[in-house]
């Protein structure tokens, strides 16, 4: 069975139209007690429907397109004049038509509507009131329109960027690690089988099982463990590499290789002076459903070049963050002369908001 949505702005606008005309329905039937002002009150209704939704529905999309708001304000004015021209004249006729002269009538209501230029003036605010219910409306549902379609554009190019990090795996990562293993399988023929294995694991992850929307996070631990494994063996004793691996809750899902870049750059980016040794410290800790990443990194003052790059780059990794996870995290980047430390929460009790490729 299909589903059924409930039409939020035709809800809006329907019960606006409805309580209009139930305010003007209300006026006539205090001012014409004895008449059926029904039909005068309908008509209304009618005039300011087609004259408020021909400005707002038809107009207003049109001049936020192509950027001719002054033309627009010119429209909204005729608009305005037409629409009270309308309600003042219903008004009017309604008066010299029905009641002048017939028994209702009396010296207040003779008084009131003597003069046609009197009831416009006095119609004016009703008809303000109309035009900018109905366009400041319609602005709103236009601005909600173009801004989705942003996030929507910014996302898919943010995807875009990440399905090619998944298929085509990091060329300095795959370059360095075929150099060592033909170096291991010389060496250390046992830990050239490891270092293999787990790279082995690397592709098979990045290549077939991160496809999806958001993934178990026991998985995505999985592959950043054999990630820093790799790079352990690679660096050897040149690197101090620490990590603490706490989760409590590994079916939780979370977004495929998020994390992926911060361990690249600090990896890519760590310093080794000749004096000391560099190092790399990596935490992720879960705590019901806050999960708290942490990672750290020896840091040269030299500052880096222009054209350097890790993965999508952590600039690219803070938009994913917005889109992916608004409201629902937290990241802390740190830069020092000698350290580099990236910080990042995320509420996991919330799905992700994503859309796919």
């Amino acid at each position: 069975m299909k589903k059924f949505h409930l039409n939020k702005p035709l809800v809006f606008i329907s019960s606006f139209w409805i309580l209009l005309g139930f305010t003007l329905w209300s006026q006539l039937k205090r001012d014409y007690p004895d008449l059926n002002t029904f039909g005068t009150a309908a008509l209304m209704v009618l005039c300011s429907a087609v004259i408020a939704h021909t400005l707002s529905n038809v107009f207003l999309p049109i001049a936020l397109k192509k950027g001719k708001m002054q033309l627009f304000v010119l429209q909204t004015i005729f608009a305005t004049v037409l629409l009270t021209a309308a309600i003042a004249g219903v008004f009017y006729g309604t008066y010299w038509l029905t009641i002048h002269g017939s028994p209702y009538d009396n010296e207040a209501q003779l008084t009131q509507n003597e003069d046609y230029f009197v009831v416009f003036l006095r119609t004016i605010p009703s008809a303000l009131l109309i035009i900018g219910s109905t366009c400041g409306f319609q602005f709103y549902q236009e601005h909600y329109k173009m801004a989705q379609k942003h996030t929507l554009l910014q996302q898919a190019h943010l995807e875009a960027q990440l399905r090619i990090l998944q298929d085509q795996i990091n060329p300095h990562l795959m370059f360095n690690v075929l150099n060592h293993l033909h170096i291991l399988m010389k060496k250390d023929v046992e830990l050239a089988s490891t270092l293999l294995v787990k790279f082995s694991d690397i592709l098979r992850y990045q290549l077939y099982e991160c496809n999806r929307e958001t993934i178990a996070l026991d998985k995505e631990v999985s592959y950043l463990k054999n990630l820093v494994a790799v790079e352990k063996i690679r660096w050897g004793d040149e690197l101090l590499v620490d990590c603490i691996w706490n989760i409590t809750n590994g079916k939780r899902d979370i977004v495929p290789l998020l994390l992926v870049p911060f361990v690249e750059n600090a990896f890519k980016h760590v310093s080794r002076l000749p004096s000391e040794k560099g190092f790399v410290r990596l935490s992720l800790n879960q705590e019901d459903e806050l999960l708290t990443f942490t990672i750290e990194n020896s840091n040269s003052p030299k500052p880096a070049r222009k054209n350097e790059s890790s993965g999508l780059g952590l600039e690219n990794v803070q938009k994913r963050l917005l889109i992916l996870y608004p409201g629902q995290h937290d990241l802390e980047i740190t830069r020092t002369d000698t350290n580099f430390k990236v910080v990042l929460v995320i509420h996991l009790d919330q799905k992700a908001n994503y859309v796919g490729y």
